[in-house]
């Protein structure tokens, strides 16, 4: 279990967006002037409404798409061989047994499957998905895709974890389960998170910071410090600090919305 990182404001700087802006075409502009302090430790939710540029500032971290201006930089000159992805949909490839699949990463990297293949049954115990290794996607339920998705995004153990909206299809339960889930594998492997989500819900429960934003153009307007200790229960989600801190997010989405009108 790695050591609970310590508070917010006393976290080493991993990466910085410094003043970035991206701009589609003539006049579509993505984002503008997003300034964002990525701590090593931080879970960070980036929550606002659709076309807010949440998916665009994951792109344009994970050098998918390069900004318009102002610059991206990794403390220590790290980059994307310390990124892990996982997006909305699952993205497995059909043909490949679930090992296989979480093995991409390596393969990416010239790595023979039996060089890795411990590493690739650890990340499938950590997701609970060792004994179906030998499976193939479509024998999978939803919920379990996403694990596997998970399980390749981490397998690397990277230092920085972005997520595009994983659990956004998923019903409410398994919804919950993998929040819970989430936060453990977290735990267990030390990483930095930055989590796009719409649900304040969500975003409360699973954050230590909670980055809101606001579209046309796409920016910053408010962040919230959501600082209570980890690990959290299903007695944080039905506490009145949760409820607390659900009101304030849905306020500052409020007010993301009415700017954004």
């Amino acid at each position: 279990m790695a050591p609970t990182p310590p508070p917010v404001g006393e976290r080493p700087l991993l990466l910085d967006m410094l003043h970035v802006e991206k701009t589609f075409g003539r006049d579509i502009v993505a984002l503008r002037d997003m300034n964002l302090a990525v701590n090593e430790g931080d879970f960070i939710s980036l929550l606002g409404p659709s076309g807010c540029g949440k998916s665009t500032a994951l792109r344009l971290i994970s050098d998918l798409m390069h900004p318009t201006s102002g610059r991206i930089q990794w403390v220590g000159g790290h980059g994307r061989d310390d990124l892990g992805i996982v997006f909305q949909e699952p993205t497995l490839m059909p043909w490949a047994t679930v090992a296989q699949n979480v093995w991409l990463p390596f393969r990416l990297r010239g790595q023979s499957y039996a060089s890795v293949r411990d590493e690739i049954l650890e990340a499938l115990k950590l997701v609970g998905l060792e004994k179906f290794q030998n499976a193939y996607p479509r024998e999978l339920s939803g919920g379990m895709k996403m694990r596997v998705s998970i399980a390749r995004a981490m397998v690397t153990r990277p230092r920085l974890i972005l997520m595009d909206e994983p659990f956004a299809a998923l019903d409410e339960i398994t919804r919950f389960k993998l929040n819970n889930d989430l936060l453990e594998l977290k735990a267990k492997i030390g990483c930095t998170v930055i989590f796009v989500t719409h649900s304040v819900f969500e975003s409360v429960f699973l954050s230590d910071r909670i980055i809101v934003m606001a579209a046309r153009p796409g920016r910053v307007i408010r962040e919230l410090v959501i600082d209570t200790p980890y690990p959290r229960s299903e007695e944080f989600r039905t506490s009145a600090e949760y409820a607390a801190f659900c009101r304030q997010a849905s306020e500052a989405l409020g007010d993301a919305i009415g700017v954004a009108a």
